[in-house]
């Protein structure tokens, strides 16, 4: 089975910038799309970017556009999450997930096609 671990979380303020990182072991990470999605007490789990298995395609939540990035490095099995220009309302619970799928073209914002899930890492963005 499939082990994500996410890091990098952390109290930032407004405007301010995060990378959080996504270590992936135990599967074949070259060959997933990967996911990072968040969630906030008492709200669904959404999706924030994902990422196709050779990182040549990328979707992202609106709210997200401009500001984050996704990327991976698969030689390191490692997912990025660059976010830039933080606002309050990033708060949340950030999880990475990989996708159950190789047989996708492009990446899927949907948390349900997402098979394995890191513990999480919080991100606190203050005003």
């Amino acid at each position: 089975q499939a082990q994500v671990v996410e890091s990098g979380g952390g109290l930032v303020q407004a405007v301010g910038s995060l990378r959080l990182s996504c270590t992936v072991s135990g599967t074949r990470f070259g060959a997933l799309a990967m996911g990072w999605f968040r969630q906030v007490p008492g709200q669904e789990r959404e999706a924030v970017a994902c990422i196709t298995d050779s990182g040549g395609s990328t979707d992202y939540m609106d709210s997200a556009k401009g500001r984050f990035t996704i990327s991976r490095d698969n030689a390191k099995n490692v997912a990025y999450l660059q976010m830039n220009n933080l606002k309050p309302g990033d708060t949340a619970m950030y999880y990475c997930a990989t996708d159950g799928s190789t047989r996708r073209v492009d990446c899927t914002l949907r948390p349900s096609d997402y098979i394995a899930w890191g513990q999480g890492t919080r991100v606190t963005v203050r005003s």
